[in-house]
């Protein structure tokens, strides 16, 4: 149960690095530029686009979701609409 509660963790971190990749670049902005804009380290912001965190700080994201001029339930909300209403990280469904 535990590897499965895992896999599917480790899929919304992916999943949440690949939208916010995909908001930095359609706003034309480097790693560099938006992670100093939002006060989060730049090696911390390529992990997190290349879905290599065990997980996103809730603080985190919301810095992430203001910088990128969004609403961290926007990046929630699409999160939501790739990986389907039946998913779960609680292995409870």
């Amino acid at each position: 149960m535990q590897d499965y509660i895992k896999n599917d963790k480790n899929r919304l971190v992916m999943v949440l690095g690949e939208i916010i990749k995909k908001y930095r670049l359609k706003q034309n902005k480097t790693i560099y530029r938006i992670s100093a804009e939002c006060s989060i380290h730049k090696d911390t912001w390529r992990l997190i686009e290349k879905g290599l965190v065990n997980d996103i700080k809730i603080s985190s994201l919301w810095k992430i979701a203001e910088g990128l001029g969004l609403k961290i339930e926007d990046l929630i909300n699409e999160a939501r609409e790739i990986l389907g209403n039946d998913f779960t990280i609680s292995g409870l469904s």
